[in-house]
């Protein structure tokens, strides 16, 4: 039997192989149309659909910053349950968020951006919500709450109001996680749905100061765009001294 496989697994393999690289190219291409009629032709989407960067443009520009969101907020998870605030499709929520929580809660206002999430980004133990999170954040107690990708998308006086809601529904040493980007130099926004976009490190460190007693603000620098990262708590953040997933040691002299 091994004698007859043997024989017969280089060709198998070369037709699979060939099969892979027409499917590669296609899906790649297919991703780029989608990505082409969803934001060169108006209006703009609320939200991004990162299967084009899964399939299309991680393999074009090689550029992982995408990830780092997915990276940087798992960090923080406890374990227990998780509301993420404006998700967009829901591709963290899935593949990051509920692979590592007992339960996650994503909403957004955008009805597309839940239709897609439903769609392309399901998991038994992830609901998906239709919520504006300025008056109608979802309510109960969450060991995580993650704001990626959005905070920039309100005013500094909703930003202020939501982190207060926000810490409402944090449990006892609950951690929020987020990501923004860094205005550009000359004032211009990097998208206009854009409401505020955050000028440093400090400046985003001064919205969550006033609420957390523990944040932690980190910058990431990639060629076409400048990201910031957070985590802020009452309780222990990660990579602080007492994070017990976390030992360093230095040697001196």
């Amino acid at each position: 039997m091994r004698t007859f496989f043997g024989f017969f697994k280089p060709l198998l393999e070369s037709i699979a192989r060939l099969e892979t690289a027409v499917a590669r190219r296609w899906v790649a291409s297919a991703h780029r149309r989608l990505m082409l009629v969803q934001w060169s032709l108006p209006p703009q989407p609320e939200h991004f659909d990162h299967h084009i960067d899964l399939f299309h443009q991680w393999l074009a520009t090689r550029s992982s910053f995408w990830v780092e969101r997915g990276v940087f907020g798992s960090l923080a998870l406890k374990g227990g349950d998780v509301l993420e605030l404006a998700c967009g499709d829901g591709f963290n929520a899935r593949n990051f968020y509920s692979l590592q929580s007992r339960s996650v809660v994503a909403c957004d206002f955008d009805p597309a951006a839940i239709r897609t999430a439903r769609r392309k980004n399901a998991a038994p133990n992830l609901r998906f919500e239709l919520a504006d999170i300025r008056d109608a954040m979802p309510t109960g107690q969450y060991d995580n709450v993650v704001w990626d990708a959005a905070i920039e998308h309100f005013t500094p006086e909703e930003v202020t109001r939501i982190l207060a809601a926000i810490k409402e529904r944090l449990t006892p040493g609950g951690i929020l996680s987020g990501y923004t980007i860094v205005a550009q130099e000359g004032g211009s926004k990097m998208l206009t749905h854009h409401e505020y976009e955050f000028k440093s490190k400090e400046d985003l460190l001064g919205f969550l100061t006033p609420h957390f007693s523990n944040v932690t603000v980190f910058e990431t620098a990639h060629p076409a765009r400048r990201n910031l990262y957070f985590w802020a708590s009452e309780g222990t953040i990660p990579f602080a001294p007492d994070w017990p997933d976390w030992v360093s040691h230095s040697k001196k002299g």
